[in-house]
C-alpha cells in the first residue's frame, strides 16, 4: 500500500543507521513495514496498545517478511523495554495528540536517560504544549518540516536525547517557517494563519488563556527564501 504525505515525509526523514528502530502506535504497520524495506535498522520494532491491531501487523509480517530482522509488541509506549536493547535507537511516535506524546516522551526520557536516543515525533495537535515540554526535556533538535496531507498540517520534529551540539527546540518552530519554494511558502502561510484562526476562536470562548499561543504565533516572520 502506498505511504501518504505524512508517512512518506516520515520515512524519508530516517537515515540511520539505527540498531533498532521502534514504529510506535503503528497502526497497520505501514511506516514500519517500508522501514523494514530499507533496512536502515537492525532491527524494526512494531508496537501498539491495541491487541487486535499488533495480532494482523504480525500476521502480515510473517507473510510478507518471514526472514526479516522485526518484532512486534502489544503495550504503552511509554513502556517500552529500551534497556534490553543496545545500540543506537530511533523511537518514532505518530498519529496520537500532543498531550499523549507529552507522556510517552516524558517517560522513555526519564527512565533511558543514558540511552543513546532519537525520536521522530509527528503529532496530530498541541503542538504548541508538545515543545514546551520538549524545550524542559533539553532535547536537541535535529530536523523539523511541515507537511500537508488530505487538506491536515502536520509538524514532524526529529530530536536527540545525547546531540550536545545540536539546535534548541523553538517554542512554535524556526526551520518550518523557512521556505526553499514558493509552493513550501504558501503551504507555511497557510498553516499559519490557520493556527492563528485556531487559538483566537478559544480566545473568544473565554474559558481557556492563550494569549502566550496567540503572542508567539504572531511573532513568526515567514521566509520565502
Amino acid at each position: 500500500m502506498k505511504l501518504g504525505q505524512r508517512l512518506t515525509q516520515l520515512e524519508k526523514m530516517v537515515t540511520g543507521p539505527f540498531d533498532h528502530i521502534w514504529d510506535c502506535c503503528c497502526d497497520h504497520g505501514l511506516l514500519g513495514a517500508s522501514l523494514l524495506s530499507r533496512k536502515v535498522g537492525k532491527t524494526v520494532h512494531f508496537v501498539d496498545i491495541v491487541e487486535k491491531l499488533i495480532d494482523e501487523v504480525n500476521a502480515k509480517l510473517l507473510r510478507f517478511y518471514p526472514h526479516g530482522a522485526w518484532q512486534t509488541h502489544c503495550l504503552d509506549v511509554s513502556l517500552l523495554p529500551l534497556e534490553k536493547y543496545q545500540g543506537k535507537q530511533l523511537i518514532i511516535i505518530a498519529g496520537v495528540g500532543g498531550d499523549l506524546m507529552m507522556d510517552f516522551v516524558s517517560a522513555l526520557v526519564k527512565n533511558h536517560r543514558a540511552a543513546e536516543l532519537e525520536f521522530l515525533l509527528c503529532p496530530v495537535y498541541h503542538q504548541y504544549a508538545l515543545r514546551q515540554r520538549l524545550i524542559e526535556l533539553e532535547l536537541g533538535l535535529i530536523d523539523e518540516v511541515l507537511v500537508e496531507d488530505n487538506q491536515r498540517f502536520y509538524e514532524i520534529l526529529h530530536l536527540s536525547v545525547y546531540g550536545e551540539a545540536l539546535a534548541n527546540v523553538h517554542p512554535v518552530g524556526d526551520k518550518l517557517w523557512q521556505a526553499n519554494s514558493e509552493e513550501e511558502a504558501l503551504r507555511a502561510q497557510r498553516y499559519l494563519h490557520k493556527t492563528l484562526a485556531h487559538y483566537q476562536r478559544i480566545e473568544k470562548g473565554g474559558k481557556v488563556d492563550v494569549r502566550e499561543e496567540i503572542a508567539a504565533y504572531s511573532a513568526v516572520c515567514l521566509d520565502n527564501g
